[in-house]
C-alpha cells in the first residue's frame, strides 16, 4: 500500500467509482473487466486490513493496477547466471542453440508431421525425427527418445528387470539431484536390486557370482556426480559385456549427462562419449539431452535394435514421450554436430565451456568500474580470478579457470547483513543476478556472461542515490 496515503476518516469509494477512473480503464483495455474488479476489491479489503481510509479513486485504481502487473509477471523468469554454474539445475540447465529455439518456435506456430508420414500418407513415429541422427552420431543399431534421463532408466528397468533381478555395484547406488536416488527408481520400475561388490571396490567376480536365471539386466551407472578415490576397482563396461554375454543378459551404461564430443577440445578431462560406450559392446545407452549435449530435456536411448523395440512397445513410453516442442528443438541441436569443429560458437553450453580465462577476466574488468559506481562506498569490487564448474552432475571435481567480480562489505560489522542485502538487490533487478557468497563476498563469475550491454543497462536499475542507499 505504499502508493496510497493514510489519511482522516472520510469514506471508501465505491467499486463503481475507481472503475471510471483512467488508470482503472487502462487497466481493464489491458487484464480484462472481471480482473480488474478483483484487484480493485483486494486493494480495498487490504486498506480495511490495515485500517486505512482512502478517498482517492485515481490512486486506487493505480495500486490495483500494480497488483495486477506483478501477478501478471511470469514466475519463470530470465536471470543473469553469475553462479560460476554453467549447467546450473535450479536455473534451468542448458541454454538452447539459436537454430534449436526456432525450429521449437515453428512447431509452436504450426501443425507439423509429429507422427505423419507425408510420404506414405499414413502414421509416423515421433523417434522418426531423432533415430537416424542418433545412430549417425553413435553408432548404435537404433534410438529412441524419453522425456529426461531418470524416464530413460526407469523406462529400460521396467522393461527388461520387472519381477526381475537389476545386478549394479554398490558403489554406483547414486543419488541425483532432487534427492531421487537409484534404488528408488529400479523399486519404482519394479525391479529387484541385486548390489555386488562394496562402496569402493568391485570386482568382475562380484558380478559373475550374481547373474543367474533371475537376472534381468545387468546396470553400469557412471558416477557422474561424484568421485571415489584411493584403494578403488571398477569393472569396465567392455568387461561386463564378454561376462554377459553367454547368459544373454544385457548390459545397460547409463551415462547420466553424456557427451556426444571429447570435452578435451575444450581442455577439459575426457568424458566417456556415448559413441564410446556403445562401441565397448554395451546394449543400451542412456543419457541426457538438456546438460552437456546443449539441448531441452530429453532422455535418449541408443543400442540394440531388438532391445528398443521392447522399449518402444511398453505402455510406459507413452507416458514418458516428449511433445512436437522438444522433438523439433532436439533434431535441430543434434544436426548441429555434424559439424564439430563449429559446434562451440553455435552451442552456448558448449561456448560457454569453450571460454578462455584470459578473456573472461578482461570482461570482469571492463564491468567491475561501472559496479563499484552504483554500489558505492559501502561495498568494495575487486576483480578476481576464480572457478567455474560445469554442473548438473558432470566432471564433479574438474574446474574451469574463470574471472569474476567479488563484492565484499566495508569494514567487519554488519558484513553478513550487507551481503544478505546485495544479494536480495541483486535479485529483485528486472533481469534477477544470482551469483554466489564465498570468503564474505559476494562473487559474480562472468564465465556465462555473453549480454554485457544488456546486464549493465540491468545494473542501473540499482537506482543508488547515494553510499548507503545503494541496496536499501
Amino acid at each position: 500500500m505504499s502508493q496510497i496515503e493514510e489519511r482522516n476518516p472520510r469514506r471508501f469509494p465505491s467499486v463503481d467509482e475507481i472503475l471510471k477512473t483512467v488508470p482503472a480503464l487502462a487497466a481493464v483495455d489491458r487484464f480484462g473487466h472481471q480482473a480488474v474488479v478483483g484487484a480493485v476489491r483486494a486493494t480495498l479489503a487490504e486498506a480495511r486490513a490495515e485500517k486505512l481510509v482512502l478517498s482517492d479513486s485515481s490512486r486506487i485504481a493505480s495500486a490495483a493496477f500494480g497488483r495486477l502487473e506483478i501477478e501478471d509477471r511470469s514466475s519463470l523468469r530470465p536471470v543473469f547466471n553469475l553462479t560460476g554454474t554453467v549447467l546450473h539445475t535450479n536455473l534451468g540447465r542448458a541454454l538452447i542453440a539459436d537454430v534449436a529455439v526456432d525450429a521449437a518456435v515453428q512447431a509452436m506456430r504450426h501443425a507439423v508431421t509429429l507422427e505423419f508420414d507425408v510420404n506414405g500418407g499414413k502414421r509416423g513415429e515421433r523417434d522418426d525425427h531423432m533415430r537416424d541422427l542418433l545412430c549417425e552420431l553413435t553408432g548404435a543399431e537404433d534410438a529412441t527418445v524419453v522425456n529426461n534421463n531418470a524416464a530413460a532408466v526407469l523406462l529400460v528397468l521396467n522393461t527388461f528387470a520387472k519381477g526381475r533381478d537389476a545386478i549394479v555395484s554398490r558403489g554406483e547406488l547414486i543419488e541425483i539431484g532432487g534427492a531421487f536416488r537409484m534404488p528408488e527408481i529400479m523399486s519404482r520400475a519394479g525391479a529387484k536390486l541385486v548390489e555386488v561388490g562394496t562402496t569402493n571396490r568391485t570386482h568382475k567376480k562380484d558380478f559373475a557370482a550374481a547373474i543367474g536365471p533371475k537376472t534381468g539386466l545387468v546396470l553400469k551407472v557412471h558416477t557422474s556426480n561424484y568421485r571415489v578415490e584411493g584403494f578403488t576397482a571398477a569393472v569396465e563396461p567392455s568387461a561386463l559385456v564378454a561376462l554377459t554375454r553367454k547368459h544373454q543378459v544385457p548390459v545397460v551404461n547409463d551415462l547420466g549427462s553424456g557427451t556426444l564430443i571429447d570435452l578435451k577440445r575444450f581442455g577439459l578431462k575426457h568424458e566417456p562419449t556415448v559413441a564410446e560406450a556403445v562401441a565397448e559392446g554395451a546394449d543400451l545407452v542412456t543419457f541426457s539431452g538438456d546438460k552437456l549435449l546443449g539441448g531441452p530435456q530429453a532422455g535418449f536411448i541408443v543400442g540394440r535394435k531388438d532391445l528398443i523395440a521392447r522399449l518402444n512397445a511398453n505402455p510406459m513410453k507413452r507416458a514418458l514421450r516428449v511433445d512436437k516442442i522438444r522433438l523439433s528443438a532436439l533434431e535441430a541441436t543434434l544436426k548441429l554436430y555434424r559439424d564439430p569443429d563449429r559446434l562451440a560458437q553455435r552451442v552456448p553450453t558448449l561456448r560457454f565451456l569453450a571460454r578462455k580465462a584470459v578473456d573472461i577476466r578482461a570482461q570482469a574488468e571492463r564491468i567491475a568500474p561501472a559496479l563499484a559506481a552504483w554500489l558505492g562506498d559501502r561495498f568494495v569490487v575487486k576483480v578476481i580470478d576464480c572457478s567455474s564448474q560445469i554442473g548438473s552432475g558432470a566432471l564433479p571435481l574438474e574446474g574451469m579457470a574463470s574471472a569474476g567480480l567479488a563484492c565484499g562489505a566495508r569494514g567487519s560489522s554488519g558484513s553478513g547483513r550487507a551481503l544478505s542485502d546485495l544479494s536480495a538487490a541483486l535479485r529483485r533487478l528486472p533481469v534477477p543476478v544470482i551469483g554466489h557468497v564465498a570468503d564474505k563476498r559476494l562473487v559474480l563469475d562472468m564465465r556465462c556472461l555473453e549480454d554485457e550491454a544488456g546486464f549493465l543497462s540491468n545494473l542501473k536499475k540499482l537506482d543508488v542515490r547515494s553510499g548507503t542507499d545503494a541496496v536499501a
